[in-house]
């Protein structure tokens, strides 16, 4: 394993992501997390265990449901759609946010594209919003391509190989210039946790993994990744981008061995011809991050975070 950033045992006063936000002394906050998915609802769980007011944007009314069953304040309402559509009149009338949480997926059957959802659907989105919040804005570091496992920082430039790093080299820059911001990019490496660990099913069944196994994987836990947003909420001045990652690329050959070694799979079998679905070969160091921001993870190695995951 490959350690770009080590000291995360070191910083004092920490806040952790097994720890709750400090919330002694501080008013209540007002939260609002569009997209309550893998990430988003943890965000907002974080939010609603401090204490704090946490509306969610989804476009089911299901999941709506769900939302208000673990004290999220629902609203229905599709960012692609017509803003002048009634669910958008539900969104202007929302009180003055503190924070705004963009971590919206890309659902491939809505019959929408990445541009309609990140930049359309975003600026839609900021321009009905009431106050002056922080926004933060889920992106990836899929804006780089293959870097040949070269190290690439905030200052590395962008080099998408997918469409979905186009646009969120868009919607970064929305996030700068829209009179809501500037915001807060955080560029996450792969987030892995309970139900979530990369091609474990394709190990399970056998099937080849269109990767070179000497090639870089960059993780972060997902409880991580849910702390670092509440950290930056909680700054007094963040930067406007960070990438965000635990530090320590992996190899492939490494993370696929140990996860099939692990859960009694097969071990890997490799295609590095096959197209890939994402992700190239760099290491992303997350420095910058830990600079700025007095965050310890919880989960600082991805070899052990698999192991704790399948632990329960």
């Amino acid at each position: 394993m490959n350690t770009i950033h080590t000291n995360n045992d070191t910083v004092a006063s920490s806040f952790t992501a097994t720890s709750k936000p400090p919330s002694t002394t501080r008013s209540a906050a007002t939260r609002l997390v569009v997209g309550c998915g893998y990430l988003g609802t943890r965000v907002a769980r974080r939010w609603l265990a401090a204490g704090d007011r946490v509306f969610g944007i989804t476009r089911s009314p299901a999941r709506a449901a769900e939302l208000a069953a673990i004290g999220i304040t629902p609203v229905v309402c599709d960012v692609t759609s017509d803003p002048n559509s009634p669910p958008w009149e539900t969104l202007r009338e929302l009180p003055p946010c503190d924070t705004v949480f963009w971590a919206v997926g890309f659902d491939r059957t809505s019959g929408t594209t990445h541009r309609d959802v990140h930049v359309a659907g975003l600026a839609r989105l900021l321009d009905a919003l009431q106050g002056s919040p922080r926004v933060i804005l889920s992106s990836s570091t899929g804006v780089w391509g293959d870097e040949g496992g070269g190290v690439v920082t905030e200052e590395t430039p962008t080099n998408p190989s997918r469409e979905a790093g186009h646009v969120l080299v868009e919607a970064e820059s929305l996030v700068r210039r829209h009179p809501k911001g500037p915001g807060v990019a955080l560029r996450f490496a792969g987030l892995y946790g309970p139900d979530r660990l990369p091609r474990l099913d394709d190990l399970r069944a056998g099937r080849p993994i269109a990767a070179d196994p000497e090639s870089w994987l960059n993780l972060i836990h997902i409880d991580d990744a849910a702390a670092v947003v509440c950290a930056v909420a909680a700054a007094a001045t963040p930067g406007t981008l960070y990438v965000v990652s635990d530090g320590h690329p992996v190899l492939r050959r490494d993370w696929y061995g140990h996860l099939a070694a692990i859960t009694g799979s097969p071990s890997p079998h490799w295609e590095p011809s096959l197209p890939r679905a994402r992700g190239a070969d760099k290491r992303v160091d997350p420095s910058l991050l830990f600079r700025d921001l007095p965050i310890a993870l919880a989960h600082p190695d991805p070899l052990r975070g698999i192991v704790e995951v399948m632990a329960g």
